[in-house]
């Protein structure tokens, strides 16, 4: 057990340029597992909401930092069962990642499109209805979160965020379910510090407000997380 009263910025093994390709695949499988119940199921009501408002118009949704893109994949299928319109794209600066994504929507049959792109320093993408980010912002530094919720406001007028909560009895879930739902040695590491390196809810407040998102709001969300929500006005 680590000390969780501040921030404990570890460098987690998936982020590394040298890791097995086998060993990365594996480790975006086990997440997509630890996945199951969090991003999509917290992402989807702002979403519907989202796709109400519109009236029938195709809605189009980019997710940022997508890792393996099991949360678009997952949103895609949701949006066909209900009979929403939903146009949804990811990015991520992992060529690799990318690559397994396109393979998993093919293999889904799923028409979801997955492109190479560096959320924090490659600049807004805009005419997006709203863009979406899962369990990336604990990655950043404080300066490039303020960064990276810039281009976020500017690629659509509707940001979503969803990320880990520091906190004892998350670290503790997340121990629990790591090993519960995966046997990649890599996720059993990289979950813990993942919680480890997470932000409070007053600590995520903040950096929206650093970041000028102002009227933003930040709520705790089942299982372990946050949902930080940001319209333009």
């Amino acid at each position: 057990m680590v000390s969780l009263s501040q921030r404990c910025r570890q460098p987690e093994i998936m982020d590394q340029p040298d890791l097995d390709p086998r060993q990365h695949a594996a480790a975006l499988r086990g997440l997509a597992r630890l996945n199951f119940f969090g991003s999509a199921g917290v992402l989807w009501p702002a979403l519907t909401a989202l796709a109400q408002a519109g009236g029938g118009r195709p809605m189009r949704i980019l997710d940022l930092a997508t890792g393996g893109g099991d949360v678009p994949l997952r949103l895609w299928r949701r949006a066909r069962k209900a009979g929403i319109k939903l146009q949804l794209e990811g990015c991520d600066i992992s060529p690799f990642a990318v690559e397994q994504a396109t393979a998993a929507a093919t293999k889904t049959a799923s028409d979801v499109h997955f492109f190479v792109h560096d959320a924090v320093r490659g600049g807004p993408i805009p005419g997006y209805d709203a863009v979406i980010s899962s369990l990336f912002l604990h990655h950043l530094s404080e300066d490039d979160v303020c960064m990276f919720l810039r281009n976020m406001a500017a690629c659509a007028p509707l940001l979503l965020i969803n990320d880990l909560e520091r906190g004892p009895l998350n670290y503790a879930a997340v121990f629990t379910a790591s090993r519960l739902l995966t046997r990649s040695p890599v996720v059993h590491v990289d979950a813990l510090r993942s919680v480890a390196a997470a932000f409070t809810l007053n600590e995520a407040r903040r950096l929206a407000a650093d970041a000028g998102l102002h009227g933003a709001t930040v709520s705790r969300r089942w299982p372990c997380r946050f949902l930080l929500t940001w319209r333009r006005t």
